[in-house]
């Protein structure tokens, strides 16, 4: 298969962002045109290629001419290595060749989630990030970026030349570090029930569960059945003070995870927070202890204090990332 293609490419090109739990399907029409997006849940197919054949059979990607469309891009919230993705959170399993093969693709470029998700970072609009905290980006530094969606990713772009390189990474399984109290009783309970306990296991969609139940078992109460979703929503409008107190140890786990992050790269381009976990809680995120517990690195707060930390806000950014990859000379 080719690893890349340019937009001298003819015909329209597909385009697809498979997380955990959802994916989002696209035809690009022309460079940097996104059009016929389709958001399925990954659970109600069997395999990608029914969601696949679902989504051509739609009438805005018939409209869009999806058929035609002969060269495709791939995001999958997953390692890639070789020729077989088996999904890390989800059922789907799948060979790249036998993929181009039932579609008649000339090529298939498939590549993890949070790589596509760096890609786009040159091309967000200003209007599509939104700062936290202070600081300001240094021209031509590494950029970092952390995604906390149903799992947490961690990808950067390192500058050559007059282009970007976005990096592969499985950071977000890097282990835990807790920093106060609470987060040592977390990470305790989590112990218990994980021989390993990365940041993924507590700073994500998924994790929001587990440190909702540790929690209330610190607090001493009875925790109730909730979907991640429930936690956020109760926590959100304070209906639940262990939700409530979830999210905020959710934002705070979160800069810790960052700062390591900025630490680690010399990331002085800035660090980007990507994923629809974030996006849920934008208020309450902006007024947490995220910025602070990003800076909190005693001799090294001062460094950190000048690195900018921003929220991608942009509703597709991975579909966008995907793009700009596929048209990589």
């Amino acid at each position: 298969m080719d690893s890349n293609f340019s937009h001298g490419t003819s015909g329209p090109r597909l385009l697809a962002d498979i997380g955990g739990s959802s994916a989002s399907f696209a035809v690009e029409t022309a460079p940097q045109q996104i059009d016929a997006v389709w958001v399925a849940d990954c659970a109600a197919y069997p395999t990608l290629g029914a969601a696949l054949v679902a989504y051509l059979s739609q009438p805005a990607t018939v409209a869009a001419g999806g058929y035609q469309a002969r060269y495709a891009g791939i995001a999958i919230a997953n390692p890639i290595d070789g020729d077989w993705v088996t999904m890390t959170n989800h059922h789907w399993s799948f060979s790249i060749e036998a993929v181009c093969s039932q579609f008649s693709l000339k090529s298939l470029v498939v590549v993890n989630d949070l790589r596509a998700l760096a890609s786009a970072l040159p091309h967000l609009a200003p209007e599509n990030k939104h700062q936290v905290g202070g600081g300001a980006p240094r021209d031509g530094a590494v950029i970092g970026l952390v995604g906390a969606d149903a799992g947490l990713g961690v990808s950067y772009l390192v500058p050559v030349g007059e282009r970007w390189l976005a990096i592969d990474s499985e950071g977000g399984h890097t282990t835990f570090a807790p920093m106060n109290e609470r987060e040592i009783d977390i990470l305790r309970y989590a112990r218990r029930h994980h021989e390993h306990v990365s940041s993924e296991r507590l700073v994500s969609g998924i994790g929001l569960g587990l440190v909702y139940r540790a929690l209330c078992e610190r607090a001493r109460i009875e925790p109730q059945i909730l979907t991640t979703q429930e936690i956020v929503e109760r926590g959100l409008h304070r209906l639940c003070p262990v939700c409530e107190e979830t999210l905020e140890a959710f934002c705070e786990m979160l800069g810790t995870v960052a700062g390591n992050v900025a630490l680690t790269l010399g990331a002085k381009g800035g660090i980007y927070i990507g994923g629809r976990t974030v996006l849920q809680m934008s208020a309450f995120f902006e007024r947490s202890g995220f910025r602070a517990r990003f800076e909190q690195k005693g001799r090294f707060s001062d460094y950190l204090a000048h690195i900018p930390t921003y929220v991608m806000t942009e509703k597709y950014p991975v579909l966008i990332g995907m793009s700009a990859m596929l048209s990589t000379d």
